[in-house]
């Protein structure tokens, strides 16, 4: 079953890290991404651009809305994910636990719904 890993975490708390400790995390999502390449459970990932580079749409009445930067005030914003293919819940689960990102934000897990 496929299964979203959402990353969420600071911006801001980002933004203070040191070089050095921007490293460190950086050669740890390095060390979790080559794991789940090596349990052949990677189906894709990537990280997104900060939220100052959002661009937000909606409509409302008919007419199209857009707004520069994310629709959200959140103390957490959506950093990068990994899809993942595992057997079941608990698998995935497992899998965010072991993210760097769950030691100093959140993961989100949500199930793929296949179309």
């Amino acid at each position: 079953m496929k299964y979203l890993l959402m990353i969420y975490a600071s911006e801001a708390d980002e933004a203070k890290m040191t070089p050095a400790d921007t490293g460190q995390v950086m050669q740890a999502y390095g060390a979790y991404t080559e794991a789940l390449s090596q349990a052949g459970i990677k189906l894709a990932s990537d990280r997104l651009r900060p939220t100052s580079e959002a661009t937000s749409v909606r409509v409302k009445g008919g007419k199209t809305e857009v707004l520069n930067g994310p629709y959200a005030e959140t103390r957490e914003q959506l950093g990068g994910y990994y899809l993942i293919d595992v057997p079941d819940l608990d698998a995935a689960l497992s899998w965010a636990a072991r993210c760097p990102g769950a030691s100093h934000g959140t993961i989100e897990v949500r199930p793929i719904w296949s179309m």
